[in-house]
């Protein structure tokens, strides 16, 4: 992308977006990210990168995980402002403690054109989080891929194929490398040094300016640094 609305920024330099569309936290930062996209205004390239939360498993989810993660949709509610949850979700599903199928789902979804990427992330989200559904299953992921338009005879194909799997596993080991800790995570890349930023929950403009200041536009007081070698096609 080039540097349209903002000469200052270096077309070079690529913001990630690591993410996983099962995260809680991710669910909660979704508004703030689309604002903040919506202001860079395609100044920077963005690359989102899954970062596979949870492996796959067909095992009910434990009761002490159950209660932490039920903790954590509490523990947001009341410091993310406008976050609500579906607290039926835990009675009227069998929670299983696997993210993997959901990015796939992302992946199959993004074989059909990128813009379907973002539209399947909302979809995912909305239905774990609002609408009591499980997205770690294979038919609610189906079901939310014909309610959004997509082939579903492609979109099973991809899902279950070899080639989505690698391409997942490329995303994740891509998180690694980046130094991803948690997510969601902002990793500016330049060159060969990853800067990670810190972002807000509830301030667009303060996750943007925090961009900025990664980018050199400001002082980088908000900035940490890893130099990395990353592999050139992770």
């Amino acid at each position: 992308m080039g540097s349209r609305g903002h000469p200052e920024f270096r077309s070079s330099t690529v913001l990630h977006y690591v993410h996983d569309p099962m995260c809680s936290w991710c669910y909660a930062f979704a508004p703030v990210w689309a604002r903040v996209t919506d202001m860079l205004n395609g100044a920077i390239e963005i690359r989102t990168v899954l970062g596979g939360l949870a492996p796959d498993t067909g095992l009910p989810m434990p009761t002490d995980m159950r209660r932490r993660i039920k903790g954590t949709w509490e523990q947001i509610t009341n410091v993310v402002s406008g976050i609500e949850f579906n607290h039926d979700f835990w009675t009227v599903c069998t929670p299983i403690r696997s993210t993997y199928p959901a990015c796939r789902a992302i992946i199959a979804a993004r074989e059909q054109g990128v813009e379907y990427e973002s539209t399947m992330i909302v979809a995912i989200q909305n239905a774990y989080y609002q609408e009591a559904k499980n997205p770690s299953l294979p038919e609610t992921l189906i079901s939310l891929a014909e309610d959004i338009g997509l082939d579903i005879k492609r979109f099973e194909a991809v899902l279950g194929g070899q080639e989505c799997e690698r391409k997942l596993q490329e995303e994740i080991t891509r998180a690694i490398n980046l130094g991803a800790r948690g997510f969601p995570a902002l990793i500016l890349l330049k060159d060969d040094v990853a800067m990670h930023l810190k972002h807000d929950y509830n301030n667009a403009h303060i996750t943007y300016d925090r961009i900025k200041e990664g980018l050199g536009v400001l002082d980088l007081e908000s900035v940490s640094y890893t130099h990395l070698t990353l592999p050139t096609k992770a």
